[in-house]
């Protein structure tokens, strides 16, 4: 009795068909959003009120942490 052997995957046709600018787009756009986060947490601590500064620091972190889980598994690698 023959084994079944699952189909090879397409293969890419036209130019740029594996979504490697897309996906590059959206990791430019997730460093983008980490800058706008540490430079807004810096300026905050710059203000020099304690409180407020370790406030913007747990909110930094929350925000850092949901923009790199936001891209774990957006565009999966085909192997």
């Amino acid at each position: 009795m023959p084994v079944l052997v699952p189909p090879k995957p397409p293969i890419t046709v036209a130019t740029a068909d594996d979504d490697r600018f897309r996906r590059m787009q959206f990791r430019l756009w997730q460093m983008m959003l980490t800058m706008i986060t540490v430079f807004g947490t810096v300026w905050v601590m710059l203000l020099g009120i304690p409180i407020l500064s370790i406030t913007a620091l747990a909110v930094a972190k929350h925000v850092l942490v949901a923009i790199y889980i936001m891209g774990l598994d957006i565009y999966p690698v085909r192997k």
